[in-house]
């Protein structure tokens, strides 16, 4: 469950990072899971990446629109009004995920429904509207595979792109065969665990809620500012279901998905198969234009979201963040996610995006550890079809969560005390080679086989996550003293 805070966000009860991800590297089959499938991804990505010839020209492309969107942002907003209103839908706008949710269930309530269908939605994760809705009497059912996984065993997304990708697939035929009678159609008898029959155990159990359900819920990948068009992509066809079976859909799109023309749209749909599917294209590329009289839904309303973009947006640094398009490159590169998953980051957005995008969208303060979930390697820099910075946004946050833990104790925390002194020495050729030569002689009493081995005190933290050389006995100014005579 979210956070019942004015944005979301956050799952309740979240450790922080470094103590969900020490429990996550216990987890053995956890890890052995995340390890196949991001591989597999990542292969796939490289490959179908390598076959164009202006793929680095289409990421540039892709982040000079983004950079062009935010600079313009509330007036291409205003203009994405303008056009679906035009086209007979309804728009609204949501401050806050509070904000957004009521939107959402007072529309489901006026047309009398309690069930509504869910195409997989970042946002209303975000926002924790199924909680919502579920408090309202209302009952949402996830149609994409991996969120039936994840609704079916009461669990938490883990991927932005699979959200289920820390489950095998006997874990999953076990699942269906315990919850799926609880949820509508139960699994077949004899049900194995072969990829096509939980496919056809997914299928015939949400084939009577596509047929039923009179109301849809979905996210949106993009909106054309233009022309009012709202795009989904996805593989599996439920999207497509949803979109066009029931009488009214609601759409929940974070404010930065905008996009100014179809031109535009041309460039990220050739950047997103390929960066998050490792396909050339999407199976399912949904989009449609306010309403058409005897074609699809008669009742099309779009909620606006906020819920810190434009707080976000005001910072020159971390409003990289926004131009992601949650196509999960970042994650299946990471060394960090691929160890620990995406539940160790306590946030709806795992992975490296998550680490910069979550602290923006709920302060700082409410998620300082997860700026440092990183070992700014900058291979998520390096796939990232936008080309955000990753490891610019990751160093700006951690200076920002060291000030406000600073602040907030109002004396200067034990790291800040440290960073002065190393500044200090550091400033001083006198003091730095007192310090170097103190070094050696330490390293060689805790020394063990060239490394450092466990050191005393607090410091007994620092060696016991470090595999470190121990100080070498003569330092590089110490030698060129010695053999050419001068010291520099």
């Amino acid at each position: 469950m979210t956070e019942h805070g004015d944005r979301g966000v956050v799952w309740l009860g979240s450790p922080s990072f470094p103590d969900a991800a020490r429990s996550a590297l216990q987890d053995h089959q956890l890890r052995a899971n995340l390890r196949r499938a991001t591989s597999t991804i990542r292969d796939k990505r490289l490959a179908v990446a390598s076959e164009l010839d202006d793929w680095e020209d289409l990421r540039e492309a892709g982040a000079a629109i983004k950079k062009r969107t935010s600079r313009h942002l509330a007036s291409y907003l205003e203009q994405l009004e303008r056009s679906v209103t035009a086209a007979g839908g309804t728009v609204h706008w949501a401050s806050d995920a509070g904000e957004a949710n009521r939107i959402v269930a007072d529309l489901v309530r006026t047309t009398g429904e309690r069930e509504v269908v869910k195409i997989k939605s970042m946002a209303t994760q975000e926002i924790g509207l199924n909680e919502h809705l579920a408090e309202a009497g209302i009952t949402a059912y996830e149609t994409d595979l991996a969120e039936l996984i994840v609704q079916l065993g009461d669990d938490r997304p883990s991927h932005i792109l699979v959200p289920a990708i820390h489950k095998n697939r006997t874990e999953i035929r076990d699942l269906f065969i315990a919850e799926m009678g609880r949820w509508g159609q139960p699994a077949p008898d004899g049900l194995t665990d072969g990829p096509a029959d939980l496919a056809e155990a997914a299928r015939r159990h949400l084939r009577e809620k596509f047929l039923t359900a009179k109301v849809a819920v979905s996210g949106a990948n993009f909106a054309v500012a233009d022309t009012g068009t709202v795009v989904v992509v996805e593989s599996e066809g439920n999207g497509r279901m949803c979109l066009t079976l029931p009488q009214t859909l609601i759409t929940v799109m974070g404010i930065e998905k905008v996009v100014p023309t179809w031109s535009d749209l041309e460039v990220f749909l050739q950047l997103l198969p390929r960066s998050s599917t490792g396909e050339r294209m999407n199976p399912y590329t949904s989009t449609w234009t306010g309403t058409t009289h005897g074609d699809g839904p008669s009742e099309f309303h779009l909620v606006l979201l906020d819920n810190g973009r434009t707080d976000t947006l005001a910072d020159e640094v971390g409003r990289q963040a926004l131009a992601c398009i949650r196509c999960s490159a970042c994650l299946n590169v990471c060394p960090v996610f691929e160890r620990t998953g995406g539940h160790a980051y306590g946030s709806v957005y795992p992975g490296p995006i998550g680490a910069v995008l979550t602290p923006q969208l709920v302060g700082v303060e409410k998620a300082a550890s997860l700026p440092f979930a990183s070992t700014l390697c900058g291979a998520c820099y390096d796939a990232c079809p936008v080309k955000i910075n990753i490891p610019e946004v990751l160093a700006h946050l951690r200076a920002e969560a060291v000030e406000a833990k600073q602040a907030a104790k109002r004396l200067p925390t034990a790291e800040a005390v440290a960073m002065k002194a190393a500044a200090a020495v550091l400033d001083s050729p006198a003091m730095l080679g007192m310090a170097q030569k103190a070094a050696s002689i330490g390293g060689r009493v805790v020394a063990r086989r060239g490394r450092i081995g466990p050191m005393p005190g607090p410091l007994r933290a620092w060696s016991d996550t470090r595999d470190t050389p121990a100080p070498p006995a003569e330092s590089f100014r110490t030698w060129w003293r010695k053999n050419r005579g001068e010291d520099r």
